[in-house]
């Protein structure tokens, strides 16, 4: 581990496994931000052409905190590892196929002040075209409207789009707007308020975690905010780790929230009814787009 700066700052937290190329990009632009006071690696697994470009980051750069050798612990442990290193006031947890955008760092920053606590801030994420990327403003999630929205169903059929949880073809806002979710590939939380939730639940191995960090800031009566002017370019599906096994994650990762919130007999009914289809859905379409590459 490589001590980085004290400074009472932006602490940029990044977990990294078997990214590929898109890896080096996001750190150079990581480092480039003159607000990134710190920046903590955690390396879950990388290759050996991957750990150079950390190598030579960090060698370059005394504000880098690397983290490594617990071996791939999922991305919430491995997040939290990242935020308890963490020296800055205001922490950005952003993914390593995640560019930031100018401007970035200083709306998320200046979002986790508008409460109420605890406040977490989400930055809108891009496709590399420059389009809303799918996720970054989302409704509630539950059992029913994630198996329509995984199914494609409240797009199909006018009578099911008010159960459609994501947002991004509408219009951006002009500014902050409350939303009930955000992505977890790029947000902003002062380590405090997140210190206050003990971070991510660490039952999730990944995927689903930020939906539930959400669901819990909520519950705590504190606010999540979408950020239309922090942006990042997210690439997606970078990683080369396979695609089935990621949805599979997904999957059980959802089924995992809906039954940790069922808070009654019928939500507790439907939950566990609901829990093959969700999984099922979600390989089906790992299996799709698979075969769409193909």
């Amino acid at each position: 581990m490589t001590a980085g700066r004290d400074r009472d700052g932006i602490t940029v937290v990044m977990v990294v496994y078997r990214t590929g190329p898109a890896l080096k990009g996001t750190i150079d632009r990581v480092r480039a931000d003159a607000l990134t006071d710190q920046f903590v690696i955690v390396d879950n697994g990388s290759s050996p052409e991957e750990e150079g470009w950390i190598d030579a980051a960090v060698a370059a750069d005394e504000r880098i905190i690397l983290i490594r050798g617990q071996g791939n612990v999922g991305f919430a442990r491995a997040a939290n590892m990242g935020a308890n290193a963490a020296s800055g006031r205001v922490v950005v947890f952003l993914n390593p196929d995640a560019f930031l955008q100018p401007g970035c760092l200083q709306s998320l920053a200046e979002g986790v002040q508008i409460g109420p606590a605890p406040c977490l801030v989400g930055a809108r994420v891009l496709n590399p075209d420059m389009t809303e990327q799918r996720g970054a403003r989302r409704g509630e999630v539950t059992p029913v409207t994630t198996l329509l929205s995984l199914l494609r169903l409240s797009h199909r059929f006018a009578f099911l789009r008010r159960f459609e949880i994501h947002h991004e073809g509408d219009p951006a806002p002009c500014g902050r707007i409350p939303v009930p979710t955000i992505s977890g590939a790029g947000f902003a939380m002062t380590k405090e308020d997140f210190a206050s939730l003990k971070g991510f639940d660490e039952g999730y191995f990944l995927h689903v975690e930020d939906v539930d960090l959400c669901w819990r800031v909520r519950r705590m009566g504190g606010s999540v905010w979408f950020d239309p002017n922090a942006s990042i370019v997210h690439l997606g599906s970078t990683s080369r780790s396979s695609p089935i096994k990621i949805e599979f994650w997904k999957g059980v990762g959802l089924v995992r929230y809906f039954r940790k919130r069922a808070d009654n007999p019928v939500r507790i009914l439907v939950a566990n009814l609901l829990a093959p289809a969700i999984i099922l859905a979600s390989l089906a379409r790992a299996i799709l787009r698979k075969r769409r590459g193909a």
